[in-house]
């Protein structure tokens, strides 16, 4: 797809959409100083496309004192929201509509996949039934760090939440050993678990559980429980009887509902995503563990806690300071030069629009996920470094033999109950 370019004409506006991530006003600084140096007027737009889709742009003219320091604050001065104009040709119409009646024609909006595609399709449907081109480009935020660029260039907001992760996960190992209890910490992440491995690997966590450990398989409640419950049993064989696992939320997004009635009937945003904050993953886990150790005559503390709100909106760290604002410039940039329809990328030192349509999905005109890729380097140092049951412990009989000293069990029944885990028995289900 050939980027189009056009005459410098009308308005910036910038909008929100989506979660909220560190460093969103960064990229806003950054973006109206470029536009206002250029001679643009910037509108903020509140509220993503929420007001959009009524027919109106809420929102205020951007001057320089208005976003002057505001690059080292959490949150979002423009606010945020999940309104999802692609439902209907009719709210597709009115954005497009009121972004033309208020002279904007150029957009830029702030935010992840379904914030992207909303502003694609606002702009391609202003094109083709409006007769007006706006020009669109993305910023592209999430601490999900789940969106299609190129393999190690981050999500903006994502290193930040890795550090204040991090940094709460190494206070909790140390409550973990203090009080000879298991944390069962849940990190945010819909469809990858960058951040939750990103966590876990920061902090030394005892193990962290991702959905693309299944390499695409259904996630069955009964084996996140079976793998949890051992790696407890693994550290009491080891006179250790404290440890933090930390599990991505996405897990719940690829389990069989049959494991777990709560997803049949499910809460959808917008988008149609599950609210995965209104499932409370962590407690059933750490209930489920409970009950399936002291079967086994075991007797232990679990707590189960969610992180994820601490994250979104903390004041960024001084790398994504500097990257929104590297990212809100090239922007305010491209779209000023008549670029259109990409999103804006730093690639070793240059910046890159990519096309929309290069990281969509041609079947379903969506964006691409990036997940975890279990075959690299850093996974495998992660997964080495992790206290649970490995293929190498199959023929490790000292190990086995102290695991069934913990329980009520022999080590020939563990490794009947647990040898799938370790590639010594079919998988159960």
């Amino acid at each position: 797809m050939s980027i189009i370019y056009e005459s410098r004409k009308g308005k910036l506006g910038i909008l929100v959409g989506g979660g909220p991530a560190p460093g969103i006003n960064g990229v806003i600084h950054a973006a109206t100083i470029e536009a206002l140096n250029n001679g643009m007027e910037v509108i903020g737009i509140r509220e993503g496309f929420k007001h959009l889709m009524q027919g109106k742009v809420v929102g205020d003219s951007l001057s320089f004192d208005d976003v002057t320091r505001i690059f080292s604050r959490g949150g979002s001065i423009l606010y945020t929201s999940r309104a999802n104009p692609t439902k209907d040709e009719a709210l597709l119409r009115k954005c497009g509509q009121a972004l033309i009646d208020n002279g904007i024609s150029c957009l830029l909006a702030i935010g992840g996949d379904d914030t992207a595609y909303s502003a694609y399709r606002v702009a391609r449907y202003a094109d083709e039934n409006l007769g007006v081109h706006i020009r669109t480009a993305h910023a592209p935020k999430t601490i999900d760090n789940d969106l299609p660029l190129p393999y190690e260039i981050p999500t903006f907001g994502f290193e930040t939440a890795r550090d204040v992760g991090a940094r709460l996960v190494l206070n909790l190992m140390e409550d973990a050993l203090t009080t000879q209890r298991w944390y069962i910490v849940v990190a945010m992440g819909r469809k990858a678990g960058h951040l939750a491995l990103a966590i876990g690997r920061s902090s030394g966590a005892t193990l962290t559980l991702i959905p693309e450990e299944w390499r695409g398989r259904k996630v069955r409640m009964q084996e996140v429980v079976d793998v949890l419950a051992t790696s407890i049993l693994r550290r009491m064989a080891e006179g250790r009887r404290h440890g933090v696992a930390v599990v991505a939320e996405g897990l719940v997004e690829l389990m069989d509902p049959e494991d777990f009635d709560v997803l049949k009937n499910a809460e959808r945003d917008e988008h149609g995503h599950v609210r995965l904050a209104e499932i409370n993953i962590g407690d059933t886990l750490r209930k489920l563990v409970r009950a399936d150790l002291k079967k086994m005559g075991i007797e232990t503390t679990l707590v189960s806690k969610d992180i994820g709100y601490e994250l979104r909106s903390c004041d960024p760290s001084p790398y994504d300071i500097d990257y929104t604002r590297s990212i809100g410039q090239a922007a305010a940039e491209f779209l000023i030069g008549g670029g259109s329809h990409a999103t804006i990328t730093i690639q070793n030192g240059r910046v890159i629009p990519i096309p929309f349509e290069d990281s969509m999905d041609p079947s379903t005109g969506r964006t691409e996920v990036r997940i975890v890729d279990v075959d690299s380097a850093q996974y495998h140092s992660a997964y080495k470094l992790m206290v649970r049951l490995k293929q190498e412990n199959a023929d490790d009989d000292l190990l086995i033999s102290r695991m069934a000293a913990q329980t009520t069990m022999t080590p020939e029944q563990i490794m009947a109950r647990y040898g799938y885990l370790m590639g010594a028995a079919e998988r159960p289900f």
